[in-house]
């Protein structure tokens, strides 16, 4: 395995999706036992949190606070909610540490671009107009211009998969680096 070959891992919908972030001890316990033989190149936790998942601030720094102490990986929340994009967010995510995806198809403008902790800058890409299944060859050049100016650890992943238009747009970007 190449030295630089680092991962990310998303966190089980049991989690975000059943049970909101709440009361979610016994189950981070066993999601860090499945990731932990990755070691030291495990890069980055997703939480994918669900649409209509508002935020609580107490409830969201109780359960970052704890995943935070449980690893040393980065941390990216893709927050799909409104609220998660409001003056009461604000601060939030850089105060816990805590790196917001930005998304494509972006809820708001805030949420095209990365944001909170910028430690580390993570893009998902879900496909538009038609999500999970537009390619984004048309707009590559646009990407690799957004990702150069990041962080210093950058992630885009392609979940335009639907399609198989993913992997293909992954190659053109990493073909577009490499150029």
């Amino acid at each position: 395995m190449p030295e630089d070959l680092r991962f990310s891992a998303k966190l089980p919908k049991t989690i975000t999706h059943q049970r909101k972030l709440v009361d979610c001890g016994d189950l981070l316990d066993e999601f860090i036992v499945q990731v932990e033989g990755l070691g030291g190149k495990l890069a980055v936790l997703l939480v994918q949190l669900p649409p209509k998942l508002e935020l609580d601030s107490e409830t969201a720094a109780a359960f970052f606070t704890d995943l935070r102490s449980r690893t040393g990986a980065h941390i990216a929340c893709e927050p799909r909610h409104i609220s998660w994009f409001s003056e009461a967010a604000v601060g939030l995510p850089e105060k816990l540490q805590v790196a917001r995806v930005a998304a494509d198809p972006a809820i708001c403008e805030a949420a095209a671009r990365p944001g909170g902790w910028r430690g580390v800058d993570y893009w998902r890409l879900h496909g538009s107009p038609v999500i999970y299944r537009s390619s984004y060859a048309d707009r590559i050049g646009e990407y690799v211009d957004l990702l150069r100016e990041g962080s210093a650890e950058t992630r885009c992943i392609f979940d335009n998969t639907a399609s198989s238009a993913g992997a293909g747009d992954a190659l053109a970007l990493m073909q577009a680096f490499a150029g």
